[in-house]
């Protein structure tokens, strides 16, 4: 194509021709087109009105109304169809193995657009894209097709490589990715058959349904321990190492704390202070300090690791930081938000140390109620760190070091959440899965980890902490103007949501009431203090969760609907949270009197954090299920107990009782009977034995096979003739 220098003038005497070419592309705005087709629609034949057409679609291009594929054929831009067009929306893609996608809105009246293979052009799982919707049928799920991919959900991709002669395939690791990527054997980067790597996309044209690629990085085999936890990291597009700048700046902090800062801060470093963490935590980021007031009430000191004085807006560690959003908890390791210097020694809370610290200081009575609140920076210096199994054992026997100070903290904790509830909280709990790794990360060992008092007496005031702060920068008193902030918010749930969870659990024997906010928040607590023990409970716990909307970082504040807080947000992880951190910026920004930050810029990070932390539970969960289907494989036939915890067309998921590995039982492998699936009541019927597999049915089962790589177990049923149903 020539390149012109100047735009189209709308006065010339081409705008008229030009017009006409716009309007020839427009009758096919999703197809390409060179200039010689564009003619013949406009029955144009003379070579000199051709050229007058080639010289149309040239400035059409300049001007970016006609975008350019291959081979010398052109489009109209997407942004020219939206504004002719109001049947656009816009969201993330929600891709299937088959290639079949949804389109996912942040609108949550909308209802999710179903994209066909063929109708999802070069988008993959995850992108941000905007799709035409099809004229709608009745009775029928909304239908469109990808008209413009706005934002990649990844650049770099991992998997496995499959050596061909001259051309190399790349199978991804992710099953929502559909297609290979062809990779030509000089852009292997020495990457052996089989071996797992990191590739990027080079060039996907138009009409080809792969894409070309190179390998970035090989990562190693399939199996080794450190290459699958490398690869399910970088699968969610965190980073596993620190730039060389990030951690030259982090090495030139310094551990000593200027005399001046000292006297700037609220001193208390003669106050009774405490860290309560897991046993093998290395980042103290929280503290809570406990006195006695001459009034008689007592002083609560929510005390936060002042990341924040440490790391200065826009320096390589906070640029770093950002880009994560967040730490990740592996099975076996952490990959921090801050360099080891910062988050284990210089900002950790380690007792018997001065350290600087943003504080929540709190009077209570004897009732917990809330009589004044303090918030500033502060110097502190922990009198000793305890882990969570220690504090319990104070908690349950009544005695040990700093056993009074303890046990009032709890009691005071106690009342907090039970004021909590009495507003409608809802006491959601998840399992926990824990490892025992030997010294090569191998599990031996699988544990549930339980939330008991000592765990909640620190949630309770960590929550209290955070609904301070929120309420310091959102209530609106008279003269003062709201200033733009980051609030944790979660929606109320979808009311078909509900009524679908409901009259699911009633085939169970349970039910909700749903007449009120309160009414519904004090029967699901009901219900899931209700199935402790039951059969079904991981299954209606999980769908309990999943009937909720996610909770996220916003600007705009909707409140906390599982909390029941109308102002809440996350200000006690600055190690490891971005979103703390921007709290403990603004914070000091408004405690000195300055004016309000840029709303949007800010909403901005509010979404990278939220989708960062959705990356780090992905990989979190990931991790976990690696870890069980490795430790099941060396358990190929042995028998186990378990539970049905979900039923699908395709078989019967099992839960085995002790380790909570979940595995699935195929309808093939149902070999004693025949049995149907009854979809409306989410059970399994035997048509001639009448034997029943339903969600919480207990069975015994063998393991049949493990698929590592894709971290699936297959089950099958041993003794079905003793499996009743319950």
């Amino acid at each position: 194509m020539r390149k012109r220098n100047k735009k189209t003038d709308p006065n010339s005497s081409n705008t008229l021709f030009n017009a006409k070419v716009l309007e020839a592309f427009s009758r096919s705005p999703y197809q390409y087109f060179n200039y010689k087709q564009i003619s013949a629609q406009l029955g144009i034949s003379s070579k000199e009105d051709r050229v007058l057409v080639r010289n149309a679609v040239d400035e059409l291009v300049q001007n970016k109304v006609l975008i350019e594929g291959n081979r010398g054929k052109y489009k109209l831009n997407p942004i020219h169809i939206v504004a002719d067009n109001g049947n656009i929306l816009e969201g993330r893609l929600q891709m299937k193995p088959t290639g079949k996608a949804y389109l996912l809105t942040d609108d949550a009246e909308t209802d999710d657009v179903f994209i066909a293979a063929n109708n999802t052009g070069h988008a993959l799982n995850g992108d941000k894209v905007r799709v035409h919707l099809f004229p709608a049928r009745k009775g029928k799920q909304p239908e469109g097709r990808v008209i413009e991919i706005l934002q990649r959900n990844k650049e770099i991709f991992v998997g496995t490589i499959k050596w061909g002669r001259n051309l190399s395939y790349f199978i991804p690791d992710d099953e929502e990715m559909p297609i290979d990527i062809l990779i030509p054997n000089n852009e292997l980067h020495g990457a052996k058959n089989g071996q797992k790597v990191m590739a990027v996309i080079t060039e996907w044209s138009e009409h080809a349904r792969n894409p070309f690629g190179k390998v970035q990085q090989v990562l190693g085999y399939p199996g080794n321990n450190d290459v699958e936890m490398l690869s399910i990291l970088i699968d969610q597009n965190f980073a596993p190492e620190f730039s060389a700048q990030a951690l030259k700046e982090a090495e030139q902090i310094s551990d000593t704390i200027p005399e001046k800062e000292i006297y700037a801060r609220r001193d208390f470093r003669e106050v009774f202070t405490i860290t309560i963490d897991p046993a093998d935590a290395k980042d103290f980021d929280d503290a809570i300090s406990y006195q006695i007031l001459p009034n008689g009430h007592y002083q609560v000191g929510v005390h936060i690791a002042d990341v924040s004085y440490y790391v200065k807006e826009g320096y390589a560690i906070d640029k770093e930081a950002y880009k994560r959003g967040t730490s990740v908890y592996l099975v076996d390791r952490t990959y921090p938000m801050l360099p080891e210097k910062l988050c284990n020694n210089v900002c950790s809370l380690r007792p018997h140390e001065d350290k600087l610290c943003f504080s929540v200081v709190v009077e209570l009575d004897d009732t917990a109620k809330v009589h004044k609140t303090w918030i500033g920076r502060t110097i502190i210096n922990s009198n000793r760190r305890f882990d969570y199994e220690q504090v319990q054992q104070i908690i349950e026997n009544k005695e040990g070091e700093y056993a009074e100070e303890i046990l009032k903290l709890d009691g005071l904790a106690k009342l907090l959440r039970a004021e909590r509830f009495s507003h409608g909280s809802i006491n959601f709990s998840s399992v926990e899965v824990k490892f025992i790794l030997d010294e090569n990360a191998k599990p031996i060992g699988v544990y549930i980890k339980e939330n008991k008092d000592s765990n909640q007496l620190v949630e309770d005031f960590m929550l209290l902490a955070n609904r301070k702060v929120a309420e310091y920068v959102g209530k609106v008193t008279q003269g003062k103007e709201p200033k733009s902030f980051v609030y944790r918010v979660h929606d109320k749930p979808m009311d078909e949501k509900i009524n679908k969870f409901n009259n699911f659990i009633t085939k169970f024997g349970y039910g909700l009431r749903l007449s009120s906010r309160k009414s519904l928040a004090h029967s699901m607590n009901q219900l899931l203090k209700d199935v402790q023990g039951k059969g079904e409970q991981n299954m209606i716990e999980s769908l309990a969760i999943r009937t909720m909307q996610r909770a996220f970082y916003s600007t705009d504040n909707i409140g906390h609907y599982g909390l029941a807080f109308k102002y809440y947000t996350h200000f006690t992880s600055p190690i490891r949270r971005y979103p703390d951190l921007m709290v403990h910026r603004l914070l000091t920004r408004y405690l000195a009197g300055k004016p309000s930050v840029d709303k949007a810029d800010l909403e901005e990070k509010c979404k990278h954090s939220s989708d960062m932390e959705q990356r780090a539970t992905e990989a979190e969960r990931n991790s976990v299920k690696y870890k069980q289907a490795e430790f099941l494989s060396d358990k190929i036939g042995q028998v186990f107990s378990g539970v049905v915890s979900g039923v699908s067309k395709w078989g019967i998921w099992v839960q085995l009782e002790e380790t909570k590995c979940e595995g699935m039982v195929s309808v093939k492998h149902l070999t004693d009977d025949f049995y149907y699936y009854d979809e409306e009541n989410y059970c399994f019927i035997g048509q001639h034995s009448g034997r029943t597999y339903r969600i919480g049915t207990k069975v015994t089962i063998k393991v049949r096979d493990v698929n590592l790589a894709k971290k699936q177990m297959d089950f099958e049923f041993v003794n079905s003739e003793n499996n009743n149903d319950f």
